[in-house]
């Protein structure tokens, strides 16, 4: 095996780059070619390229030594870059800005990566609105400070961070209908849901047998299930016994219940799993998959030729679940989806493996629900696959009926509503629109489906255009989410922000128009928009949403309640510029109890409470009774104070945590 490290001593870049390549070298010489008569099927090649694989590869490794010049250069690994479109044009584009005191048409919810939250923005002004706390603590909001959410984190891992990826939105009838948002933990293998009623998080499950969620979807046209896809592959048990034995490595696919947020089942499957989407029938789910060989490292992972994506039929799922054909691991129902797994033989197999150029990565489905595709990252197309053949032919490849050559390595594809698809190209630094007829009718790795490239700065990850993975886009805005920003903004040290630009893809005729550059804190990975008119958020809380959950606590309600020995239980009331009691008295060592009630009715007058001393830091909106409890260690005066500015006597606003020696 190869040793794939870079030495400790190079430190000139251009001798990095150089070193990379001769390491990724060492790698790919175990990669196998095709053999021939087994290998060679003509749907699974590497369609298009000039390059070998090898090569390929290497043009990716290369891609951050070139990438400052990459959006500027057109297309420089070999596309003779016809329809390539600059940077801006002159069109007819909608003005973007939003006036003071006006609204953005959509809300977009951004995945905030390793900050472990949901950021909201407006589009397509693009100002961030507000962050909404899922996978970590924040002391704007208090999130994972008071019972309920430090609760909710310690009972699913109470680990240091959450790797926020997949926003989507709940659905009914093939649209948003302005319930829920989930979002999946890449790193942790949890689930998040957020109300849209209250934009915040309200559930959290960790996923049994997956140790990292990384697609997330959620069964379209109605949201009967969400999905997790586990990618990594553990060993189950993972309890140190067979390390290195690959049979007992597990992928599962996840399905959770929308309201319950409880795990329903999970299949097993062959090779890793990547990114996912759901049919528009509610009969299908689909994800990509790599590492067929079911390897461990990098050189065994590389081996073959191609990969698999994978359709997972829910009705045959459904059907082996009542027919009792699973195993229970720790307490979930795991159906085997292997490939040659039982439940996988006859006519009605339960997951279906189509054949793709090796690596796939972006999962998307046409609104209309006829096609499936997979991008490829390591090949230059996109490989369509008609959803109702799956039904219909004997081999899976057979559904595979088009393969545009879009450029190189293509990630992600979404839609404009009107037969477009658009696909960010990470080497080339483009996101790409083609026809989806026009490459279902040519030949595979023709470029005749591109209507136009537009340069993007500097290699996009996730693209999306505004209600895109619904059955109706609206096909005005696109977000081409980048990973790079270099020179785009203001040095700020060596580490950058990301890049966010906002295109708008409403005029046909006039082509793509680049219209904004959005610095944002590394690394926002994916996001999604609605249209504001199908949500209603709350401006203040309604009090019956937690009735016999938590009190609502008035000011003559309010007071300090011993319930034991060492223990009370101190109920607040909060409003403009007072707390309702001016102090109140504990002993050293009692459990504390602390409930607070905002019972402002105006809308964005917040109050917190904090007791620094006592590690108490909560933001308690109109109406909304938070708690907190806490152990009172130490005998002393602690100033309790309001921490959001609420009015002209803020600094006021205290109260005093006496806690009396126990002895006196």
């Amino acid at each position: 095996m190869a040793d794939t490290t870079l030495d400790a001593d190079v430190t000139d870049p251009e001798a990095v780059v150089d070193e990379y390549e001769e390491k990724l070298d060492d790698v790919l010489a175990t990669v196998d070619d095709p053999v021939p008569g087994v290998d060679d099927d003509p749907r699974l090649e590497l369609a298009g390229l000039e390059l070998d694989r090898r090569d390929f590869l290497k043009a990716g490794a290369v891609t951050g030594a070139v990438g400052a010049t990459a959006g500027c250069l057109g297309n420089p690994l070999g596309d003779d870059g016809s329809n390539s479109a600059g940077a801006t044009q002159q069109s007819d584009t909608p003005d973007h800005s939003v006036p003071p005191g006006e609204h953005d048409q959509y809300y977009g919810f951004w995945s905030g990566g390793h900050s472990g939250e949901v950021r909201v923005v407006g589009v397509p002004s693009m100002r961030e609105l507000i962050r909404i706390p899922v996978f970590e603590p924040d002391g704007a909001t208090g999130f994972g400070h008071d019972d309920e959410t430090s609760e909710m984190l310690a009972e699913t891992g109470d680990v240091a961070f959450g790797d926020a990826h997949h926003p989507v939105l709940s659905e009914s009838g093939g649209d948003y209908d302005g319930r829920y948002l989930w979002i999946n933990d890449k790193a942790n293998g949890r689930m998040a849901r957020i109300d849209l009623t209250y934009f915040e998080t309200d559930a959290i499950t960790d996923i049994p047998n997956v140790q990292a969620c990384h697609g997330c979807a959620v069964q379209s046209p109605d949201t009967k299930y969400v999905y997790g896809v586990g990618e990594f592959r553990t060993p189950v048990p993972n309890d140190g016994t067979n390390v290195d034995d690959t049979d007992k490595h597990w992928s599962t696919f996840t399905a959770l219940d929308p309201e319950s947020m409880e795990v329903q089942w999970q299949v097993r499957v062959s090779g890793n799993l990547d990114n996912a989407d759901t049919g528009k029938s509610g009969r299908w789910a689909f994800a990509t998959g790599y590492n067929k060989e079911e390897a461990l490292d990098i050189q065994g992972m590389t081996h073959d030729d191609r990969d698999y994506l994978k359709a997972f039929d829910v009705d045959a799922i459904e059907s082996a679940l009542q027919a009792g054909r699973y195993e229970e691991v720790n307490g979930v129902k795991v159906l085997d989806g292997r490939k040659e797994s039982s439940l996988n033989s006859g006519s009605n197999p339960i997951v279906r493996y189509v054949p793709v150029p090796k690596s796939p990565h972006g999962c998307d489905v046409t609104p209309e629900g006829q096609y499936v595709t997979a991008s490829g990252k390591l090949s230059p197309t996109v490989t369509i696959v008609d959803i109702d053949e799956l039904d219909s032919v004997s081999d899976p490849a057979n559904a595979v009926v088009g393969q545009p050559k879009v450029g190189l390595g293509p990630l992600h594809t979404t839609w404009d509503g009107r037969g477009h698809g658009y696909t960010s190209v990470f080497i080339d630094s483009q996101v790409v629109k083609w026809d989806v007829e026009t490459a279902v009718e040519a030949e595979k790795n023709s470029t005749d489906p591109v209507v136009e490239k537009i340069d993007v700065h500097y290699n996009p990850g996730h693209v999306q255009a505004v209600e895109g993975e619904t059955t109706d886009p609206a096909g005005d805005w696109l977000v081409s989410l980048n990973k790079l920003s270099k020179d785009r903004f203001l040095p700020v040290g060596p580490i950058h922000p990301d890049n966010d630009q906002l295109i708008h893809i409403g005029d046909d005729g006039g082509g793509m128009e680049l219209v904004m550059d959005e610095p944002v804190h590394p690394e926002p990975h994916d996001c999604v928009f609605v249209d504001r008119a199908k949500l209603d958020p709350a401006t203040t809380w309604n009090k019956e949403d937690y009735a016999g959950e938590k009190p609502f606590v008035t000011a003559g309600k309010s007071g300090v309640e011993r319930t034991g020995e060492e223990s009370v239980h101190v109920k607040l009331s909060s409003k403009r510029s007072e707390f309702s009691e001016s102090e109140f008295r504990v002993r050293e060592g009692d459990e504390v109890t602390l409930t607070v009630t905002n019972i402002e009715g105006v809308r964005d007058i917040i109050h917190g409470v904090a007791i620094p001393q006592h590690g108490i830091n909560l933001a308690i909106a109109p109406q909304d009774t938070r708690q907190v409890t806490f152990t009172a260690d130490d005998p002393g005066v602690y100033w309790v104070y309001c921490t959001y500015f609420c009015s002209a006597l803020h600094l006021e606003m205290r109260s005093r945590l006496i806690v009396e020696p126990r002895d006196n």
